[in-house]
Protein backbone atom coordinates (compact mmCIF):
# COMPACT_ATOMS: atom_id res chain seq x y z
CA UNK A 1 0.00 0.00 0.00
CA UNK A 2 1.37 3.06 -1.33
CA UNK A 3 1.92 6.14 1.56
CA UNK A 4 -0.39 8.44 2.45
CA UNK A 5 0.42 11.80 0.95
CA UNK A 6 -0.09 15.10 2.09
CA UNK A 7 0.02 19.36 0.81
CA UNK A 8 1.14 22.68 2.23
CA UNK A 9 -0.93 25.82 2.09
CA UNK A 10 1.03 28.65 3.12
CA UNK A 11 -1.77 32.06 3.54
CA UNK A 12 -0.61 35.38 3.94
CA UNK A 13 0.87 38.54 2.27
CA UNK A 14 3.93 39.03 4.04
CA UNK A 15 5.37 35.51 2.65
CA UNK A 16 4.43 36.31 -0.93
CA UNK A 17 6.03 39.91 -0.44
CA UNK A 18 9.23 38.49 1.15
CA UNK A 19 8.72 40.43 4.53
CA UNK A 20 8.16 37.05 6.16
CA UNK A 21 10.10 34.23 5.54
CA UNK A 22 8.94 30.89 5.67
CA UNK A 23 10.83 28.43 7.77
CA UNK A 24 7.33 26.16 8.26
CA UNK A 25 7.53 23.71 5.87
CA UNK A 26 10.91 22.31 6.66
CA UNK A 27 9.81 21.63 10.07
CA UNK A 28 6.41 19.96 8.87
CA UNK A 29 8.37 17.65 5.63
CA UNK A 30 10.49 16.05 8.12
CA UNK A 31 8.08 15.47 10.79
CA UNK A 32 6.03 13.88 7.92
CA UNK A 33 8.78 12.03 6.42
CA UNK A 34 9.28 10.30 9.83
CA UNK A 35 5.47 9.41 9.84
CA UNK A 36 5.85 7.83 6.48
CA UNK A 37 3.58 10.95 4.87
CA UNK A 38 4.95 11.70 1.16
CA UNK A 39 4.83 15.95 0.52
CA UNK A 40 3.84 16.45 -2.89
CA UNK A 41 3.19 19.96 -2.74
CA UNK A 42 3.73 23.57 -1.47
CA UNK A 43 1.54 26.12 -3.02
CA UNK A 44 1.53 30.10 -1.11
CA UNK A 45 -1.44 32.06 -1.46
CA UNK A 46 -2.51 35.79 -0.72
CA UNK A 47 -5.35 36.97 1.71
CA UNK A 48 -8.01 36.90 -0.54
CA UNK A 49 -10.76 34.69 0.02
CA UNK A 50 -11.71 33.30 -3.15
CA UNK A 51 -7.83 32.25 -4.18
CA UNK A 52 -7.40 30.23 -0.35
CA UNK A 53 -11.41 28.63 -1.13
CA UNK A 54 -10.62 27.54 -4.32
CA UNK A 55 -6.59 26.36 -2.65
CA UNK A 56 -8.37 24.66 -0.40
CA UNK A 57 -11.02 23.02 -2.36
CA UNK A 58 -8.36 21.33 -5.03
CA UNK A 59 -5.77 20.26 -2.53
CA UNK A 60 -7.98 18.17 -0.35
CA UNK A 61 -9.45 16.64 -3.07
CA UNK A 62 -5.95 15.70 -4.70
CA UNK A 63 -4.35 14.68 -1.38
CA UNK A 64 -4.90 12.77 1.76
CA UNK A 65 -3.80 15.51 4.26
CA UNK A 66 -3.57 19.04 3.40
CA UNK A 67 -2.41 21.36 6.10
CA UNK A 68 -2.78 25.43 6.20
CA UNK A 69 -0.22 27.88 8.09
CA UNK A 70 -0.95 31.83 8.49
CA UNK A 71 -4.30 33.82 9.32
CA UNK A 72 -5.81 32.37 11.69
CA UNK A 73 -5.13 35.40 13.86
CA UNK A 74 -7.17 38.15 15.56
CA UNK A 75 -6.84 40.97 12.95
CA UNK A 76 -9.07 41.43 9.47
CA UNK A 77 -6.53 40.17 7.06
CA UNK A 78 -6.67 36.68 9.47
CA UNK A 79 -9.21 35.04 7.10
CA UNK A 80 -8.35 31.93 6.72
CA UNK A 81 -11.36 29.88 8.97
CA UNK A 82 -13.98 31.50 7.26
CA UNK A 83 -12.35 30.73 4.52
CA UNK A 84 -12.16 27.13 5.03
CA UNK A 85 -15.82 27.28 6.44
CA UNK A 86 -16.82 28.39 3.07
CA UNK A 87 -14.95 25.87 0.88
CA UNK A 88 -16.71 23.09 2.85
CA UNK A 89 -19.83 24.96 2.58
CA UNK A 90 -20.55 25.32 6.29
CA UNK A 91 -21.35 27.88 8.91
CA UNK A 92 -18.75 29.67 10.58
CA UNK A 93 -19.46 30.17 13.89
CA UNK A 94 -18.70 29.91 17.68
CA UNK A 95 -17.27 26.86 18.74
CA UNK A 96 -18.44 27.09 22.57
CA UNK A 97 -15.88 25.20 24.42
CA UNK A 98 -13.04 27.28 22.75
CA UNK A 99 -14.97 30.39 23.43
CA UNK A 100 -15.22 29.46 27.12
CA UNK A 101 -11.87 28.41 27.79
CA UNK A 102 -9.66 31.53 25.70
CA UNK A 103 -13.05 33.60 27.86
CA UNK A 104 -11.63 32.15 31.04
CA UNK A 105 -8.14 32.36 30.61
CA UNK A 106 -7.89 36.20 29.15
CA UNK A 107 -10.99 37.51 31.07
CA UNK A 108 -14.21 38.54 30.23
CA UNK A 109 -12.93 42.53 30.17
CA UNK A 110 -10.11 41.17 27.68
CA UNK A 111 -11.67 38.80 25.18
CA UNK A 112 -12.65 41.49 22.80
CA UNK A 113 -14.44 40.65 19.21
CA UNK A 114 -11.39 40.54 17.21
CA UNK A 115 -9.80 38.00 19.96
CA UNK A 116 -13.19 35.97 19.70
CA UNK A 117 -12.37 35.40 15.87
CA UNK A 118 -10.08 33.00 16.98
CA UNK A 119 -12.57 31.18 18.93
CA UNK A 120 -14.91 30.79 15.88
CA UNK A 121 -14.41 28.07 13.78
CA UNK A 122 -16.64 25.73 10.59
CA UNK A 123 -19.02 24.19 12.39
CA UNK A 124 -17.79 20.08 12.50
CA UNK A 125 -14.32 21.78 13.09
CA UNK A 126 -12.16 19.89 16.17
CA UNK A 127 -9.66 21.88 17.75
CA UNK A 128 -6.32 21.55 17.80
CA UNK A 129 -4.45 22.31 21.06
CA UNK A 130 -2.19 25.08 20.87
CA UNK A 131 0.14 24.90 24.60
CA UNK A 132 1.93 28.16 23.47
CA UNK A 133 -0.23 30.81 23.00
CA UNK A 134 -3.63 29.37 23.68
CA UNK A 135 -6.07 29.97 20.85
CA UNK A 136 -6.07 26.74 18.91
CA UNK A 137 -6.08 26.02 15.08
CA UNK A 138 -8.54 23.04 14.07
CA UNK A 139 -8.96 20.06 11.64
CA UNK A 140 -12.27 19.74 9.46
CA UNK A 141 -11.91 16.47 6.81
CA UNK A 142 -8.90 16.12 6.19
CA UNK A 143 -7.72 20.25 6.18
CA UNK A 144 -5.62 21.00 9.40
CA UNK A 145 -5.46 25.18 9.69
CA UNK A 146 -2.23 25.96 11.89
CA UNK A 147 -0.94 29.20 13.47
CA UNK A 148 2.03 31.04 10.89
CA UNK A 149 4.16 31.86 13.88
CA UNK A 150 6.71 28.89 13.69
CA UNK A 151 6.65 27.78 17.39
CA UNK A 152 2.82 28.24 17.85
CA UNK A 153 2.59 26.37 14.62
CA UNK A 154 5.75 23.49 16.15
CA UNK A 155 3.25 23.02 19.14
CA UNK A 156 0.01 22.67 16.97
CA UNK A 157 1.50 19.97 14.92
CA UNK A 158 2.91 18.50 18.06
CA UNK A 159 -0.66 17.65 19.36
CA UNK A 160 -1.91 16.95 16.31
CA UNK A 161 0.66 14.39 14.82
CA UNK A 162 -0.79 11.46 16.72
CA UNK A 163 -3.79 11.69 14.82
CA UNK A 164 -2.19 11.81 11.34
CA UNK A 165 -2.22 8.37 9.47
CA UNK A 166 0.66 6.45 9.35
CA UNK A 167 3.25 4.97 6.71
CA UNK A 168 6.46 3.54 5.84
CA UNK A 169 8.80 6.42 6.96
CA UNK A 170 10.48 8.28 4.09
CA UNK A 171 14.38 7.68 4.82
CA UNK A 172 17.40 10.13 3.77
CA UNK A 173 20.40 9.25 2.50
CA UNK A 174 23.55 12.22 1.11
CA UNK A 175 27.03 11.65 -0.26
CA UNK A 176 29.10 14.68 -1.68
CA UNK A 177 32.07 15.57 -3.45
CA UNK A 178 34.07 18.86 -3.38
CA UNK A 179 35.02 19.89 -7.18
CA UNK A 180 32.40 17.81 -8.24
CA UNK A 181 30.64 19.29 -11.06
CA UNK A 182 26.87 18.32 -12.48
CA UNK A 183 27.80 18.31 -15.83
CA UNK A 184 30.27 15.30 -15.31
CA UNK A 185 28.12 13.08 -13.74
CA UNK A 186 24.51 13.99 -15.08
CA UNK A 187 24.85 10.74 -17.57
CA UNK A 188 25.93 8.15 -15.07
CA UNK A 189 23.21 9.75 -12.39
CA UNK A 190 20.45 9.48 -14.86
CA UNK A 191 21.09 6.00 -15.41
CA UNK A 192 21.24 5.54 -12.05
CA UNK A 193 17.81 6.82 -11.42
CA UNK A 194 16.82 4.51 -13.85
CA UNK A 195 17.80 1.68 -12.27
CA UNK A 196 16.42 2.56 -8.69
CA UNK A 197 12.96 4.20 -10.03
CA UNK A 198 11.50 3.38 -6.37
CA UNK A 199 14.62 5.83 -5.53
CA UNK A 200 13.98 9.84 -5.52
CA UNK A 201 17.32 10.84 -6.51
CA UNK A 202 18.82 14.49 -7.02
CA UNK A 203 21.40 16.70 -7.44
CA UNK A 204 22.35 19.99 -5.36
CA UNK A 205 25.33 22.17 -6.34
CA UNK A 206 26.72 23.87 -3.23
CA UNK A 207 29.19 26.72 -2.27
CA UNK A 208 31.25 26.49 0.97
CA UNK A 209 33.90 29.31 0.73
CA UNK A 210 35.70 29.92 -2.37
CA UNK A 211 35.17 25.74 -3.12
CA UNK A 212 31.78 23.95 -4.32
CA UNK A 213 30.84 20.67 -5.06
CA UNK A 214 27.74 18.47 -5.74
CA UNK A 215 25.51 16.59 -3.03
CA UNK A 216 23.57 13.69 -4.18
CA UNK A 217 20.73 13.09 -2.13
CA UNK A 218 18.47 9.53 -2.03
CA UNK A 219 14.99 9.47 -0.59
CA UNK A 220 12.77 6.67 -0.41
CA UNK A 221 11.38 3.77 1.99
CA UNK A 222 13.24 0.95 1.09
CA UNK A 223 16.38 1.00 3.14
CA UNK A 224 17.99 -1.65 1.18
CA UNK A 225 17.19 -0.22 -2.33
CA UNK A 226 18.09 3.51 -0.96
CA UNK A 227 21.38 2.49 0.33
CA UNK A 228 22.12 0.66 -3.15
CA UNK A 229 21.78 3.49 -4.59
CA UNK A 230 23.51 5.69 -2.59
CA UNK A 231 26.68 3.16 -3.03
CA UNK A 232 26.38 3.25 -6.72
CA UNK A 233 26.28 7.58 -6.63
CA UNK A 234 29.03 7.01 -4.04
CA UNK A 235 31.08 5.11 -6.59
CA UNK A 236 30.22 7.75 -9.74
CA UNK A 237 31.82 9.98 -7.63
CA UNK A 238 34.81 8.37 -6.98
CA UNK A 239 35.14 7.30 -10.50
CA UNK A 240 35.27 11.11 -10.89
CA UNK A 241 38.27 11.49 -9.36
CA UNK A 242 36.81 12.91 -6.45
CA UNK A 243 36.86 11.41 -3.18
CA UNK A 244 32.86 11.09 -1.87
CA UNK A 245 32.11 12.04 1.75
CA UNK A 246 29.22 10.41 3.22
CA UNK A 247 26.44 12.81 4.57
CA UNK A 248 25.24 16.64 3.60
CA UNK A 249 27.55 18.56 3.15
CA UNK A 250 27.91 21.44 6.48
CA UNK A 251 26.08 24.70 5.86
CA UNK A 252 28.69 27.12 4.44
Amino acid sequence: MSNPTAAILIIGNEILSGRTQDVNVNFIAKRLAARGIALSEVRVVPDIPHRIINAVNELRAAFDEVFTTGGIGPTHDDITSECVAAAFGVPWEIHPETFTLMEARMGRENFNAARQRMATFPRGATPIRNEVSLAPGFSIGNVHVMAGVPRIMQAMFTALEPTLPEGTPIAMRAVYGMGLMEGAIAAELTAIQTRFPDVDLGSYPFRRGDAGGVAIVAKGTDITRLEAATAEATQMIAAAGIEPVQGEPEPG
